[in-house]
This record gives C-alpha cells, sequence and structure tokens, in this order.
C-alpha cells in the first residue's frame, strides 16, 4: 500500500500561495535545494491539482530550470506523475496521467493499488479534500519567515479541525524550518 504524503511551503500567517497564484516569497537556499533534489529523484509518483501542474509543467519544462537546477528538473521531468482534472484534455507533461474521476474514490484506489509513495505538491483544494477525509498520511511543511497578509491556505475548507502529529523539526540556514507531521484525522 503506498503512503500519500504533502510537501508544501507556507507564510508565518498560513499562506502556501499568495495573491494570483504567486510564489516568488519561496526562500530557498543550500539546505531546500538538497531537499528537493533528493525528492524529485526519490522515485515518489507526484500528484497535483490543475493549476500546480500547469505551473509545475511550465516551469520544470524551460531551459531556465534546466540552467538553473539540472538535478531537480531531471527527476521531475522523469518522475511518474498524477494530475487530477475536471477542465484538462490531455496531459501533455512526460510521465504524466490525466484522472478525471471523484478525487477522493481515485485516491483510496491508488494507494491501495501503487508500488511506489504518493506526493503531493502544491494543489491546495486537493490537499483540503484528501485531508477531510484523512486519506494523507504524512505532512512535510516547509515554514517561511515571512507573511504575507494575504493569500491561500491549503486547508481551506476543511469542516472540522485536523489532529496532527509532530514528528521532526530541522531548521534550515535560510531561516526556514521544516516541519514534518502524521495525519491523525479529526479531532
Amino acid at each position: 500500500m503506498a503512503k500519500l504524503s504533502v510537501f508544501n511551503l507556507i507564510t508565518l500567517d498560513g499562506y502556501f500561495k499568495g495573491p494570483n497564484n504567486d510564489i516568488s516569497w519561496h526562500n530557498f537556499g543550500e539546505d531546500e535545494l538538497a531537499l528537493s533534489i533528493e525528492a524529485a529523484n526519490s522515485g515518489n509518483t507526484l500528484l497535483f491539482g490543475r493549476v500546480t501542474y500547469d505551473m509545475m509543467k511550465s516551469y520544470w519544462t524551460s531551459d531556465d530550470a534546466k540552467n538553473e537546477d539540472p538535478k531537480t528538473t531531471q527527476g521531475m521531468n522523469s518522475s511518474k506523475k498524477i494530475v487530477f482534472s475536471k477542465t484538462l484534455n490531455e496531459a501533455t507533461w512526460e510521465n504524466t496521467r490525466l484522472i478525471k474521476g471523484d478525487l477522493i474514490s481515485e485516491i483510496k484506489k491508488l494507494k491501495a493499488e501503487e508500488k511506489a509513495n504518493i506526493t503531493i505538491l502544491g494543489s491546495g483544494q486537493i490537499v483540503a479534500q484528501l485531508a477531510e477525509a484523512n486519506l494523507i498520511d504524512d505532512y512535510s511543511i516547509l515554514l517561511n519567515p515571512l507573511a504575507l497578509g494575504d493569500g491561500t491556505t491549503m486547508f481551506k475548507g476543511l469542516s472540522h479541525p485536523l489532529k496532527l502529529n509532530l514528528v521532526s523539526v530541522k531548521s534550515m540556514k535560510s531561516g526556514n524550518v521544516l516541519l514534518k507531521y502524521t495525519g491523525t484525522g479529526s479531532e
């Protein structure tokens, strides 16, 4: 059975993206680059919603990505990917499978059938729905030391409190803090 994880960057005020999907505030140093390379080459299946898929595909297939971060770029492009979307007609990023069905039932099926673990990147609407259904096994949250004042939380729409168990904390040279939690379900 595959484990379902989330990896997201958030601000001190809890936003994973700013207004107009802005992520220019992401603070990446050497420690984060090492995490990025390791994660992109882990063999995990990457899972996205359509908005994150479009942003990721646009960047990781660009010449900028290939020049700035070739190791992560190679991993991102060669990784098996899944995009959930009711509006896309095809997924053109290499190694990507488009799923248009019910998110909850499809994730239950994927967790039961997949051999590789699954990692959600970005994709707040998907995170919120899967957290609501208690299908996420663990969360890796990279806390950036800034407040945006406005944006979108990855838990927008939860109908009940979500209790998480802290597993580890790691400080980065950049000032970011990596927080790892396991999902324990609703209170």
